[in-house]
């Protein structure tokens, strides 16, 4: 969440039941948003967040997932191809709920899921 105008309205014209979020990503933001010093850009992505965050499907953590991730990251790391552990849990949510990732992280490749740039 970078503050990028266009990814905010995509994200307001997206039917509500069509955008989530795992967990993992909100922990990310959350982390994100407090990482940065206090400013008047830290304030309006906070309240940025707060608008759309509340508003936004939840994706659960679940037994899918955790054997999609455990399956997934032994075999990257058996490939020497590594993920970090919430880039490659962000992506087995997306595989679990058979959902598009909404990503310009080219890392996600790996794993062979649908990925859709909205910063293109």
């Amino acid at each position: 969440m970078r503050g990028e105008p266009h990814v905010a309205t995509r994200v307001a014209g997206t039917p509500r039941e069509d955008v989530a979020v795992c967990q993992v990503t909100a922990a990310e933001i959350e982390f994100g948003l407090r990482d940065l010093p206090a400013s008047r850009r830290r304030r309006s992505l906070e309240a940025q967040w707060s608008a759309i965050g509340r508003e936004l499907i939840r994706l659960p953590w679940s037994d899918d997932v955790s054997r999609r991730f455990g399956e997934r990251k032994a075999r990257l790391e058996k490939a020497g191809r590594r993920m970090s552990d919430f880039d490659l849990a962000i992506g087995v949510h997306a595989l679990a709920y058979d959902l598009t990732l909404v990503t310009a992280d080219r890392v996600f490749e790996r794993l062979k899921l649908r990925r859709d740039n909205w910063l293109d």
